[in-house]
């Protein structure tokens, strides 16, 4: 069981199982909550009809929205990484299998899947792809420490007031609580290696 001690509920470490997608995720959790769309909207900031969409897997989230019902629901955005594959339990834990990955489909086709196991360790680490012109239009905050490493491709990155263009072989730190936010400005995907600590992404 995953513990949301300040919640005061247990949840099981993948409530909606590893083949749910993301809408069917949050819908679970949140009727976990006890908590309605218009109430779930209001306290992340954003429309209910919008969240219906994400719910009923009608349309995908962008990243500050993601953030912002994680929030609203208690959970980190960690929570909601899912995929079909099982671990096995020798290495469960430890090993975590290119086809494996849990994975999470943002709008605009962005994707991160997660290369550490899940609700474990002090560090989360993320494999983001973006495709040509995508971005996290709005900034996003959530505590800790960032990292980024640009694998393949151009990432422009905002923090704060602060604008930094990155190619291949670059990195960045910041911290995490400082709005930030990014885009791809390239002509070919950008593929960017996130490192955060706590994992409170």
């Amino acid at each position: 069981m995953a513990s949301d001690d300040h919640l005061g509920i247990n949840l099981p470490a993948d409530p909606a199982g590893e083949e749910a997608v993301l809408g069917e995720r949050i819908r679970d959790l949140r009727k976990r909550r006890k908590m309605t769309l218009a109430q779930l909207a209001d306290s992340a900031g954003l429309s209910t009809g919008y969240i219906s969409q994400i719910e009923r897997n009608l349309a995908y989230p962008s990243i500050p929205a993601l953030v912002g019902i994680a929030r609203s629901l208690g959970v980190t955005v960690q929570w909601f990484f899912a995929g079909a594959s099982r671990v096995p339990q020798e290495e469960h834990g430890y090993v975590v299998r290119r086809g494996n990955r849990l994975k999470i489909q943002y709008e605009q086709g962005i994707i991160d899947e997660l290369l550490t196991p899940k609700m474990s360790l002090q560090v989360e680490l993320i494999y983001t792809n973006l495709p040509p012109g995508s971005e996290s239009a709005e900034s996003y905050s959530h505590t800790g420490d960032g990292v980024g490493f640009v694998l393949s491709g151009e990432l422009e990155i905002w923090v704060g007031e602060r604008r930094f263009h990155l190619h291949e072989g670059d990195s960045c730190s910041y911290s995490a609580g400082e709005p930030h936010r990014y885009r791809n400005p390239g002509q070919r995907d950008a593929v960017v290696l996130w490192a955060i600590s706590p994992p409170n992404f």
